[in-house]
């Protein structure tokens, strides 16, 4: 879906400010509170907003380790694999991926000895053949979105 200028600077307004309510957004904006409401619904439609929650800090309920560890999983075995994976809280993200290895998740750990009792619960799975972890030294670059946004609408 392509957006505009206007879709960007909603979403960029929601994302500085996600409490923000539909009428001061239109005000901020200015355009009419309708336009801003029919923006919202049809981004919110189209999956392009998928949802207004709380950005949880992991380190700041105390998972301060980060770590990436790539899997390599038995032929056949991605189903169940996933959903052993999906019952670990540690882990966060789950992607399957080509290259090296079949899925490459992200995980989280309350020290970095509490980080391999983690990884032996991932492993700890007869389709998970082989596991590389690599442990996150510092978040250089967080999650964003807003400067794709941007060059999404310019585009």
């Amino acid at each position: 879906m392509a957006i505009d200028r206007l879709d960007a600077r909603l979403i960029t307004l929601l994302a500085e400010e996600p409490r923000i309510g539909v009428l001061e957004a239109s005000r901020r904006l200015g355009v009419a509170r309708g336009t801003a409401q029919a923006r919202l619904d049809r981004l919110q439609a189209q999956g392009v907003i998928r949802g207004f929650g709380p950005e949880v800090d992991p380190a700041a309920i105390g998972y301060p380790v980060t770590a990436f560890a790539t899997l390599e999983i038995k032929q056949g075995q991605g189903p169940d694999v996933r959903s052993h994976l999906a019952g670990v809280p540690e882990v966060l993200e789950l992607h399957t991926t080509t290259g090296h290895g079949d899925m490459l998740c992200r995980l989280v750990a309350r020290s970095n000895a509490d980080l391999q009792r983690v990884i032996d619960r991932v492993v700890g799975f007869e389709g998970i053949v082989r596991a590389s972890t690599t442990i996150v030294m510092e978040n250089a670059v967080p999650l964003r979105i807003i400067p794709l946004v941007k060059q999404a609408a310019e585009d």
